[in-house]
């Protein structure tokens, strides 16, 4: 082989890594699957038509996001927040389409930064039976309740673990129960999905937020470090595409669209 031939090919798989698609060009790469937490309104629900699927701001932007790459992606149910969590940390799943970022979940997963959308965790009680609340310090002493294995950003997880008695279980809707039933003295968790989980409930006239939010943080995509399409070429894809797509009004639009698609599902009657 000539001195030129010998040095295109080993020129040409570095230009083909920089084409969209080659670095996973491979059939099982082209189609990822990602899943989130199914109790989460506008972001994420279950597809009351499909609910094997998961539908929502975060799936509505994601697929966006991998159509623009070239990529099919399935947002999937696979059970409530903590299982979810569990299949992407054993690569059975891709990625979550939606998770705060903290230390301890950088060991199992890479997050695509930046995040694409922002939500705040509130403190939720019983309507009426409200406490004088202006800091983290006000919960000490009291019950709480929150998920298995959420998030509310590093800094509040550290305090509550430290400082705080809050029980975990596995949904939003065994919270809110045991909230309603005075098993707990308030809730931690975010503020739309808390509002649309009390609708769903019809218990929205029984619950308040108390103000103000104990946290607010961006949403990422987070890849699997299991899973076999975890590569960096794939990373800085996503990454240099959701920088772009987070720049424009898309991700508020897909928020406010998905607000209106899940308010009008709740007022449709019951099949």
């Amino acid at each position: 082989m000539s001195r030129r031939c010998l040095g295109l090919s080993l020129l040409m798989p570095l230009a083909l890594a920089w084409l969209p698609g080659w670095a996973w060009a491979d059939e099982p790469c082209r189609h990822l699957t990602a899943t989130g937490n199914p109790e989460y309104p506008p972001y994420l629900w279950r597809d009351p038509q499909n609910p094997r699927q998961l539908i929502g701001a975060n799936a509505d932007l994601l697929k966006q996001v991998a159509n623009e790459l070239g990529l099919v992606l399935e947002v999937v149910y696979v059970g409530p927040w903590s299982r979810a969590q569990e299949e992407v940390s054993s690569g059975r799943i891709d990625m979550l389409a939606g998770y705060f970022h903290t230390q301890a979940r950088t060991l199992v997963t890479d997050f695509v930064s930046p995040p694409f959308l922002f939500n705040s965790s509130v403190v939720w009680v019983r309507k009426g039976e409200g406490f004088a609340y202006s800091d983290w310090s006000d919960l000490k002493g009291r019950r709480g309740g929150t998920l298995v294995n959420n998030s509310h950003g590093q800094a509040f997880d550290d305090y509550a673990r430290a400082q705080l008695n809050l029980e975990a279980v596995p949904s939003a809707t065994q919270a809110f129960q045991k909230l309603l039933l005075k098993r707990s003295d308030y809730v931690i968790f975010e503020r739309y999905p808390g509002l649309a989980l009390a609708r769903t409930l019809g218990k929205e006239g029984e619950l308040e937020v108390l103000e103000p939010p104990v946290s607010s943080e961006g949403l990422y995509l987070a890849l699997s470090r299991k899973s076999a399409c975890n590569q960096p070429a794939l990373r800085e894809q996503l990454a240099r595409k959701m920088k772009e797509l987070v720049a424009g009004p898309l991700p508020e639009q897909l928020l406010a669209r998905n607000l209106e698609r899940w308010q009008r599902q709740q007022a449709a009657p019951a099949p």
